[in-house]
């Protein structure tokens, strides 16, 4: 069966990547959790999906320049709430034993991997005993390739889309080059659909995730083609699915 993971915290429904949205989509029942990871010069690991603050927040800057205090008077957009730390969304998380985390290590503004994010990351998820619930999750190699190198028993994905399986020589080249690395690959779901026999030569269904399925159409679509993992800003919609195909099964 389709594993649904919920996206940002199920941005649709709840301001993305805040303790409410991480809160209210375990009540939902998902299978995972997926959210983003920064390192801010002052050191703090800070959960927000972009390198800036501007589109989520309201504020304007890179993230790697906020501070602490900062942090504590920034406010969510449409939220009363503040950038939440990662020790502060696993405290959350770590209450549903049975979810997967899928947490994705960012880059600063400028792409460069943040030194050192990795090794905190991976700090922060041992010292819970988080290992086996965890995948570390980029579009970067060379940073899950780090992640193995530091943590090789905390499970991998990585993501791609069209532009970025260009960019890596084709998406063949790519799936070649990643098939050892990860567990799990996450395809968008135009560049999935128009690779697909390719793409299920290559893996098996179990270890492919397609993103970001919002729509009730596409959502059916790729539960009935049985694909191993579909993250959603819409897990409500896409559990209510589900649910509906294996009643009727």
């Amino acid at each position: 069966m389709t594993s649904i993971t919920g996206h940002r915290g199920a941005r649709n429904l709840w301001p993305e990547n805040s303790l409410t949205g991480f809160r209210n989509v375990l009540a939902l029942d998902v299978d995972a959790v997926e959210f983003d990871v920064h390192l801010t010069d002052a050191g703090e690991l800070v959960v927000i999906h972009d390198a800036t603050l501007d589109r989520t927040v309201e504020g304007t800057g890179p993230v790697r320049a906020v501070t602490p205090q900062m942090r504590s008077a920034l406010r969510l957009k449409e939220s009363d709430e503040g950038i939440p730390t990662l020790g502060e969304v696993l405290s959350v998380l770590t209450s549903a034993e049975n979810k997967q985390l899928h947490i994705e290590i960012k880059s600063d503004a400028e792409g460069k991997p943040y030194p050192g994010i990795v090794e905190k990351v991976i700090a922060e998820i041992a010292g819970r005993g988080l290992e086996n619930r965890c995948h570390l999750t980029s579009f970067d190699v060379p940073i899950l390739e780090e992640c193995r190198r530091q943590a090789s028993g905390i499970a991998r994905l990585i993501s791609v889309n069209r532009d970025w399986a260009d960019r890596q020589g084709g998406l063949h080249a790519f799936l070649t080059r990643v098939r050892d690395l990860v567990e799990i690959v996450a395809i968008h779901h135009e560049l999935m659909d128009a690779e697909w026999a390719s793409i299920t030569a290559s893996l098996p269904l179990s270890r492919l995730c397609v993103w970001t399925l919002n729509d009730a159409a596409l959502i059916e679509k790729w539960l009935a083609r049985g694909i191993g993992h579909l993250t959603t800003d819409r897990p409500d919609l896409a559990l209510q699915l589900r649910a509906k195909r294996v009643a009727l099964a």
